[in-house]
């Protein structure tokens, strides 16, 4: 029986990646905070790789608990040569038990999406080792793309889609209280949802 239901969420999961690919328009999402929406459209084919494992976490309401709970600004990042502004989001946990393998590395060099204001990215350690913790860039971040400084292998990260609507509300989750990134109170993540 789990054998079939397995089955059965891959087959949907598949079709599902098969409209995105298909369609015109690049799907969007629907991110619902604490402190409002934010909508994505998702970038499935400029990143394949990077916006189908994105896909399958919304699609298999992967993101149950997550929160946005880190906070990048010019004053809290003391100990960076290179400064950036993001915010992060995601489960958090190395081990979380809805986290799904890494996924390969897609560079913005592969991909031509860049770390402009409102672009989403995947949060990384190595290349090859994102997973399920995303970024939101708050003005362009070009130390983020391939080449760029921020990370020490140069290998960027890997953007997959841009806000389209609720950038006021990611400037916002920006703002909160923060202890050396941290947010003092994370910002709940009430869903992710597939809008088209």
């Amino acid at each position: 029986m789990k054998i079939f239901f397995k089955c059965v969420s891959v087959i949907i999961f598949l079709v599902i990646v098969m409209f995105c690919f298909c369609s015109k328009h690049n799907p969007q999402v629907l991110i619902k905070t604490g402190l409002g929406d934010i909508t994505v459209e998702i970038y499935v084919k400029d990143a394949p790789i990077t916006a189908a494992n994105f896909l399958k976490y919304v699609n298999e309401d992967r993101f149950q608990g997550a929160t946005f709970y880190r906070v990048v600004r010019m004053d809290n990042q003391p100990d960076n040569d290179v400064k950036i502004e993001v915010i992060q989001g995601g489960l958090e946990e190395d081990d979380h038990p809805l986290m799904l393998p890494s996924i390969e590395h897609e560079t913005t060099k592969e991909t031509g999406i860049l770390h402009k204001d409102g672009v989403i990215s995947m949060a990384r350690l190595e290349p090859g080792t994102a997973s399920s913790e995303i970024f939101i860039c708050i003005g362009h971040q070009p130390e983020l793309d391939f080449g760029g400084k921020r990370n020490p292998d140069g290998q960027g990260f890997a953007a997959f889609g841009k806000v389209i609507n609720g950038m006021d509300v990611v400037r916002k989750i920006q703002t909160q209280p923060d202890e050396g990134q941290m947010l003092k109170q994370e910002i709940d993540i009430k869903g992710i949802f597939l809008m088209q």
